[in-house]
Protein backbone atom coordinates (compact mmCIF):
# COMPACT_ATOMS: atom_id res chain seq x y z
CA UNK A 1 0.00 0.00 0.00
CA UNK A 2 1.10 3.52 -0.55
CA UNK A 3 1.02 6.57 1.46
CA UNK A 4 0.05 9.62 0.84
CA UNK A 5 1.62 11.74 -1.71
CA UNK A 6 1.80 15.52 -1.81
CA UNK A 7 3.70 17.76 -4.64
CA UNK A 8 6.32 19.82 -2.38
CA UNK A 9 7.25 22.91 -4.24
CA UNK A 10 10.89 24.12 -3.23
CA UNK A 11 12.92 27.22 -4.87
CA UNK A 12 16.32 27.20 -4.00
CA UNK A 13 17.32 30.90 -2.98
CA UNK A 14 20.78 30.52 -3.36
CA UNK A 15 22.94 28.26 -6.49
CA UNK A 16 24.62 26.53 -3.17
CA UNK A 17 21.31 25.31 -1.53
CA UNK A 18 20.77 21.71 -2.00
CA UNK A 19 17.24 20.25 -2.88
CA UNK A 20 16.06 17.41 0.08
CA UNK A 21 15.95 13.72 -1.06
CA UNK A 22 15.16 10.92 0.97
CA UNK A 23 18.32 8.88 1.79
CA UNK A 24 16.59 5.62 1.17
CA UNK A 25 12.53 4.59 -0.53
CA UNK A 26 11.77 3.68 3.28
CA UNK A 27 13.43 7.35 4.27
CA UNK A 28 10.73 8.92 6.55
CA UNK A 29 12.48 12.33 6.42
CA UNK A 30 14.99 14.02 3.49
CA UNK A 31 18.24 15.49 4.64
CA UNK A 32 18.58 19.11 4.81
CA UNK A 33 22.12 20.38 4.05
CA UNK A 34 23.79 23.45 5.61
CA UNK A 35 24.08 26.27 2.93
CA UNK A 36 27.65 27.72 3.66
CA UNK A 37 30.39 26.51 6.49
CA UNK A 38 28.77 27.80 10.15
CA UNK A 39 30.36 27.68 13.51
CA UNK A 40 27.73 26.67 16.02
CA UNK A 41 28.50 28.16 19.85
CA UNK A 42 28.18 26.03 23.26
CA UNK A 43 25.38 27.21 24.98
CA UNK A 44 24.03 29.80 22.08
CA UNK A 45 21.14 29.37 19.38
CA UNK A 46 22.66 29.44 16.19
CA UNK A 47 20.43 29.76 12.82
CA UNK A 48 21.74 27.15 10.26
CA UNK A 49 20.74 28.34 6.87
CA UNK A 50 19.54 25.69 3.72
CA UNK A 51 19.17 28.70 1.34
CA UNK A 52 16.27 26.70 0.48
CA UNK A 53 12.73 28.11 0.89
CA UNK A 54 9.13 26.31 0.38
CA UNK A 55 5.54 26.00 -0.38
CA UNK A 56 3.22 23.60 0.71
CA UNK A 57 -0.18 23.05 0.53
CA UNK A 58 -2.83 23.56 2.71
CA UNK A 59 -3.66 21.58 5.26
CA UNK A 60 0.44 19.96 5.54
CA UNK A 61 3.12 20.88 7.52
CA UNK A 62 6.72 20.24 8.18
CA UNK A 63 8.91 19.75 10.79
CA UNK A 64 12.45 19.69 10.89
CA UNK A 65 14.15 17.32 13.00
CA UNK A 66 17.78 16.73 13.86
CA UNK A 67 19.87 14.33 12.62
CA UNK A 68 21.00 11.59 15.38
CA UNK A 69 24.21 11.20 14.05
CA UNK A 70 24.91 15.02 15.00
CA UNK A 71 22.81 14.35 17.96
CA UNK A 72 25.25 11.82 18.90
CA UNK A 73 28.05 13.94 18.42
CA UNK A 74 27.22 16.67 20.93
CA UNK A 75 24.94 19.01 18.22
CA UNK A 76 21.36 18.84 19.08
CA UNK A 77 18.33 21.18 18.27
CA UNK A 78 17.34 23.62 21.57
CA UNK A 79 13.38 24.22 20.35
CA UNK A 80 13.50 19.48 19.82
CA UNK A 81 11.65 19.97 16.87
CA UNK A 82 10.83 22.99 14.43
CA UNK A 83 7.77 23.68 12.87
CA UNK A 84 7.07 25.09 9.38
CA UNK A 85 3.07 26.19 8.68
CA UNK A 86 1.89 26.12 5.34
CA UNK A 87 1.28 29.63 4.79
CA UNK A 88 5.27 30.46 5.55
CA UNK A 89 7.46 31.07 2.30
CA UNK A 90 10.88 32.39 3.89
CA UNK A 91 14.22 30.21 4.23
CA UNK A 92 14.10 27.45 5.86
CA UNK A 93 16.81 27.44 8.97
CA UNK A 94 17.52 24.97 11.23
CA UNK A 95 18.26 26.13 14.83
CA UNK A 96 21.31 24.37 16.60
CA UNK A 97 23.55 24.35 19.41
CA UNK A 98 26.56 23.06 20.69
CA UNK A 99 26.63 20.75 23.50
CA UNK A 100 29.83 18.16 23.45
CA UNK A 101 33.71 18.39 23.84
CA UNK A 102 35.27 22.01 23.29
CA UNK A 103 33.73 25.56 22.51
CA UNK A 104 32.16 25.20 19.08
CA UNK A 105 31.20 22.41 16.55
CA UNK A 106 31.91 23.35 12.66
CA UNK A 107 29.54 22.52 9.96
CA UNK A 108 30.80 22.31 7.04
CA UNK A 109 28.82 23.60 3.67
CA UNK A 110 26.66 20.62 2.39
CA UNK A 111 26.99 18.96 5.41
CA UNK A 112 23.79 17.54 6.14
CA UNK A 113 22.31 18.86 9.35
CA UNK A 114 18.44 18.19 9.56
CA UNK A 115 15.50 15.83 8.61
CA UNK A 116 12.43 17.48 6.91
CA UNK A 117 8.92 15.54 7.27
CA UNK A 118 5.90 16.39 5.71
CA UNK A 119 2.45 15.50 7.29
CA UNK A 120 -0.92 16.13 6.85
CA UNK A 121 -2.62 18.13 9.58
CA UNK A 122 -6.14 17.39 9.95
CA UNK A 123 -8.91 20.05 10.77
CA UNK A 124 -9.29 20.14 14.54
CA UNK A 125 -12.64 21.44 15.99
CA UNK A 126 -12.04 22.13 19.81
CA UNK A 127 -15.06 21.08 22.10
CA UNK A 128 -15.27 22.65 25.46
CA UNK A 129 -16.88 20.06 28.05
CA UNK A 130 -16.92 19.24 31.89
CA UNK A 131 -13.72 17.19 33.10
CA UNK A 132 -15.81 14.49 34.30
CA UNK A 133 -17.16 14.45 30.28
CA UNK A 134 -13.52 13.29 28.85
CA UNK A 135 -14.15 10.01 30.66
CA UNK A 136 -12.24 7.31 32.57
CA UNK A 137 -9.31 5.50 31.62
CA UNK A 138 -7.02 2.76 32.84
CA UNK A 139 -4.39 5.30 33.13
CA UNK A 140 -6.71 8.02 34.79
CA UNK A 141 -4.53 11.57 35.74
CA UNK A 142 -0.60 9.17 35.31
CA UNK A 143 1.70 11.31 33.73
CA UNK A 144 5.63 11.67 32.83
CA UNK A 145 6.10 8.33 33.09
CA UNK A 146 3.16 6.72 34.62
CA UNK A 147 2.74 4.27 31.85
CA UNK A 148 6.35 2.97 31.33
CA UNK A 149 7.50 0.00 32.73
CA UNK A 150 10.71 0.83 33.44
Amino acid sequence: MHGLRVDLRMARLDERAVLPVRATHASAGMDLHALERTEVTRGEATLVRTGLAMALPAGWEAQIRCRSSLGRKGLIMPNGLGTIDADYRGELMVMMTWIGEGPSYVLEAGERVAQLLVAPVPEVNVVACSFEDLGETERGEGGFGSSGRF
